[in-house]
């Protein structure tokens, strides 16, 4: 499928940065598309019209979230279908990036509707450039489970991947989760930037158990945090094998995660596993 973005009599679906706090970090493409197209949808129409109101924009606007996105998306493809132009927009940064949005981009390309980004704020790429970590490679997670034993249960399935990590994460759940961190990750190095682009923007930078210390806070929050490394402690590969089995892994995953890890052959890993097993 090829679809050309941009065509003056065809329909198309706009996917608009917002700021993500400080207004003036709105691009001038985006007051531009906001003005210009037919509708606009809104994950809160009383936070974007604020926005939209400071930028001089009476663009029709409408709701859509993730309580009505099933009832509103088809809504959305059949005003496409008719020829309309439309902008999604989220309350700060990108749109389907823990937003709505994924269903209603997804439908409009099944339907070769082109869709198009105007690029902007992110929350996320916004507090990794500025934390000091290694930015490259990165795993975006976003929101964690709000439950306790489920938050517990995806930190173990990340608990080996060698990249930083970024986190959003509310101020009423920051404690429980750097907890659940620690002692599913240990005490690593973390950043966590809060109010990004605000008069009272932070960067707080140090080990989980530090940061701790600085709660309670408040206001929007990332939290990055530094990629699995290898303990300094000599760890023979067949154990790590076992430790990855007991946290969930199947043997064969496991396998192939340890052979990564430690540059050997998977092949003979695997030999030497079932060796080792039969030993026991």
């Amino acid at each position: 499928m090829r679809i050309r973005s941009f065509d003056a009599d065809k329909a198309i679906l706009y996917l608009v940065a917002t700021p993500i706090g400080n207004l003036k970090d709105m691009t001038f493409r985006a007051i531009d598309v906001l003005r210009e197209v037919d509708k606009i949808y809104a994950e809160d129409t009383r936070t974007s019209g604020v926005l939209l109101s400071h930028y001089d924009i009476h663009t029709k606007l409408e709701s859509y979230h993730e309580y009505n996105q099933d009832l509103k998306s088809d809504q959305i493809l059949n005003e496409l279908k008719s020829g309309m132009k439309l902008a999604l927009i989220s309350d700060a940064g990108l749109p389907v990036i823990s937003d709505p949005g994924y269903k209603i981009a997804s439908l409009a390309i099944q339907n070769e509707i082109p869709v198009s980004t105007i690029p902007g704020a992110s929350a996320g790429i916004s507090a990794l450039i500025a934390s000091g970590l290694v930015p490259m490679p990165y795993t975006f997670y976003g929101f964690l489970d709000s439950k306790h034993t489920k938050r517990i249960k995806e930190l173990e399935e990340i608990k080996y991947l060698p990249y930083t990590l970024i986190f959003y994460e509310a101020p009423h759940r920051i404690e429980d989760t750097l907890k659940d961190m620690l002692e599913v990750l240990g005490n690593r190095k973390i950043v966590l930037a809060r109010e990004l682009t605000k008069t009272y923007e932070e960067y707080l930078r140090g080990t989980i158990e530090e940061i701790l210390l600085s709660l309670p806070l408040k206001g929007e929050m990332v939290l990055l945090v530094e990629g699995y490394k290898e303990e300094s402690k000599e760890v023979h590969p067949l154990e790590k094998i076992d430790e990855l089995i007991a946290l969930g892994y199947k043997p064969n995953e496991a396998i192939k995660e340890v052979a990564r890890l430690t540059q050997a052959n998977r092949s003979d890993l695997y030999k030497e596993y079932l060796e080792y097993k039969n030993k026991k």
